[in-house]
């Protein structure tokens, strides 16, 4: 009847593969908490603050992701949709950055998917400046409301992802006394860009940006008229900036010429991007734009 067992050891071999199953049950369900919250970052300095603040409880993809292509070269592909489709909470710039997720995520359950606008977050709005990741106050409010979400839809994670907001939010405290300090040595220093990508930025530090219209005809990919040109020119060839700041992501004959006009007349040329740097966090890349800034402002 037991096939070769005694009742008490056929009892004995089924209560250890009860046991056996019951463990291998609860081997696949740690695996499947492990796999944790899916969260898709349409850039990839959201997503990685999204890994700062979720640790070990988040997966996160970036859609745009590479630190030396063009941005605004961006396509999409079916792999972007699936990612979409299988995120919990979405993150996006908006302010018409990134306009290109709006027919992405029209479909999606919102009740099911936390989808984050970090422009609405940040009171930013349509035809403002986009670049937000520049703006100080952007991070700190985004991690808050990231740490809130996750600990929501993980009720376990919350002591790990108030202690990872705690330690972000600290390191972001030292940027800010960075900001603050350039803004008491350098305020209203004249200086200019190729597109207003470093624009909040420069604001929070005091600097006075000139040439505005020059730089959001380059960022709209539109032709700066003559006067623009001679205008932006005389700014360089008469001194009356003391920095160029550009995007090293995005390079055509007008923008170059521009940073070789300041190279030539001693004028101190500093890159920004538009997408982080791979192998960093979040306060190291402001950190070293902000250092970069001070080195840049501090040439005489």
């Amino acid at each position: 009847m037991y096939q070769g067992y005694s009742k008490n050891n056929f009892i004995k071999v089924l209560s250890m593969k009860k046991f056996g199953l019951i463990t291998l049950l609860s081997i696949l369900g740690a695996s499947s908490f492990a796999a944790g919250i899916n969260i898709v970052a349409a850039e990839n300095f959201y997503g990685e603050l999204a890994t700062e603040i979720g640790g070990k409880q988040v997966n996160v993809q970036s859609i745009i992701s590479n630190p030396d292509a063009d941005p605004h070269l961006f396509t999409t592909s079916p792999s972007t949709s699936k990612a979409l489709g299988q995120a919990q909470i979405i993150i996006y710039n908006g302010a018409d950055y990134d306009s290109w997720i709006n027919q992405m995520i029209a479909g999606v359950d919102k009740k099911k998917v936390i989808i984050i606008n970090v422009a609405d977050l940040v009171g930013v709005k349509s035809g403002q400046n986009p670049h937000l990741w520049y703006k100080p106050d952007t991070f700190p409010k985004l991690a808050k409301v990231l740490a809130d979400k996750i600990a929501t839809l993980n009720p376990a994670a919350a002591s790990e992802v108030n202690q990872n907001l705690a330690t972000f939010i600290k390191g972001h405290d030292t940027v800010v006394k960075m900001i603050d300090t350039t803004k008491s040595k350098y305020a209203g220093t004249p200086v200019t860009a190729t597109e207003p990508v470093y624009g909040y930025m420069a604001d929070a530090m005091g600097l006075k940006m000139e040439g505005l219209d020059f730089q959001w005809k380059v960022m709209n990919d539109t032709e700066p008229t003559p006067k623009m040109i001679a205008d932006y020119q005389s700014r360089l060839t008469n001194k009356q900036v003391k920095v160029l700041f550009y995007n090293s992501q995005v390079s055509d004959s007008i923008t170059k010429n521009m940073q070789d006009l300041a190279k030539k007349n001693n004028i101190p040329v500093v890159g920004v991007t538009e997408t982080m740097p791979a192998n960093t966090t979040i306060n190291k890349w402001l950190t070293s734009e902000v250092e970069n800034t001070n080195q840049a402002l501090a040439k005489k």
